[in-house]
């Protein structure tokens, strides 16, 4: 098996074809990156304008190296190996949205700190009970989540899961891609 790609790599890539250093991009997409990219590091930290960056279909299982990210609003890191989000407190004050469907997610905690979060994609991951699930009713803008495919509401009618999920998080305007009606 070839090496991964490092992100240093593919930000090289990334800075060929699109004629532009990528310490001055806003948006920077480092998706389906072959060989896949497998660990996110400090280079990170030089994108300081990045607003929006993507990070989608790799095999990265750690957040780390954002802390010097401070415009980031938009993280994709989703169709990786990501268990957990542990890693991503550095954003709590900016970051606006976070989609990290199709992962091995368990466990949420962390998105507690995120003050600013608006929209959070969590389909297809590994939540499995309402504890962890009231974890999104934690960040005071959080309004938009997609869930499903996650064995909490794989195991369940989908009209008790919605009802249920709207009744435990109040501030929730879109589910699953569908407006909340209360």
């Amino acid at each position: 098996m070839s090496k991964p790609t490092t992100l240093k790599d593919a930000l090289t890539k990334w800075e060929d074809r699109n004629k532009q250093p990528a310490a001055t991009a806003t948006e920077i997409g480092l998706q389906f990156q072959y060989p896949p990219i497998e660990k996110m590091d400090p280079i990170l930290n030089s994108l300081t304008e990045c607003q929006k960056l993507s990070l989608s279909s790799n095999m990265i299982e750690k957040i780390t190296g954002i802390s010097g990210m401070k415009n980031l609003r938009v993280l994709s890191l989703a169709r990786n190996n990501l268990k957990t989000l542990n890693g991503i407190e550095p954003l709590a004050d900016t970051l606006e949205e976070l989609w990290v469907s199709y992962n091995n997610i368990e466990k949420i905690k962390p998105l507690e700190s995120m003050k600013a979060l608006r929209v959070f994609y969590i389909s297809f991951n590994m939540i499995k009970d309402w504890p962890e699930f009231m974890r999104m009713g934690v960040p005071p803008n959080l309004s938009e989540i997609t869930f499903v495919g996650n064995p909490l509401n794989e195991n369940m009618d989908q009209s008790a899961f919605t009802a249920e999920a709207v009744r435990r998080l109040p501030n929730m305007k879109k589910l699953d891609g569908e407006p909340v009606i209360r």
